[in-house]
């Protein structure tokens, strides 16, 4: 087999027509939560691909959802997942990072940047530079005004630059196409909380109930 060909056959863009027990090809980044990981496809996070997080309103567990992962990226990066270490750069968050509570993750906070564009566009601009700059093992952004061009755009620089993004959103962009590889839904469930795969690339779509228990032998 050709060099080019086994390189494009590597690629997490390619879908590949497969029984689900064959594996994705590629290895995904452990999120920390093995009733999760079961779901997605390489058993983990898309490496260097978009993956949004939707939400009612921010605040209600989508960082406790990511830490596990972000946390190892900010230490050592990760290898096996083809991750390199680098900087952790949160994007217009809307709320200051509590550096206690990263620290008490294991957070690297030498490690983490904080980004606050004056507008919008500034943010999405900021995120894409981050991106492709192949200096960051993850970048989080938090924005209202992302569109399907946009989440292209992030998409394609996070496979330039290696990266791992993640874009929070309103439940609002639920009837709005997205780029990104993975798309996560966020509520609150009877015992936890839950997850709705809204759209996986090379999975299917799944609901988790209370993802942070430990998984039912």
């Amino acid at each position: 087999m050709s060099d080019v060909l086994e390189k494009l056959l590597q690629s997490p863009r390619l879908w590949r027509g497969r029984s689900p027990a064959e594996g994705t090809g590629w290895q995904g980044l452990s999120s920390g939560y093995p009733k999760l990981d079961r779901h997605l496809p390489g058993g983990g996070w898309p490496p260097h691909a978009l993956t949004e997080i939707l939400l009612e309103h921010y605040g209600t567990g989508e960082l406790k959802l990511l830490m596990p992962a972000l946390t190892r990226l900010s230490q050592t990066g990760d290898e096996d997942a083809a991750h390199a270490a680098g900087w952790i750069v949160w994007i217009a968050p809307p709320f200051e990072p509590y550096a206690p509570a990263l620290a008490q993750w294991g957070m690297n906070l030498s490690r983490v940047l904080v980004v606050r564009p004056k507008r919008a566009a500034e943010a999405l601009w900021a995120a894409e530079q981050a991106l492709s700059s192949g200096n960051c093992a993850a970048v989080l952004l938090w924005s209202e005004q992302m569109d399907d061009v946009e989440s292209r755009r992030l998409q394609l620089a996070a496979e330039n630059g290696r990266s791992w993004a993640i874009a929070f959103r309103s439940v609002k962009a639920l009837s709005r196409s997205s780029a990104a590889a993975l798309r996560i839904r966020v509520s609150a469930g009877d015992k936890g909380t839950d997850l709705g795969i809204l759209k996986s690339r090379g999975g299917r779509p799944a609901v988790i109930r209370d993802y942070a228990s430990a998984p039912e032998q």
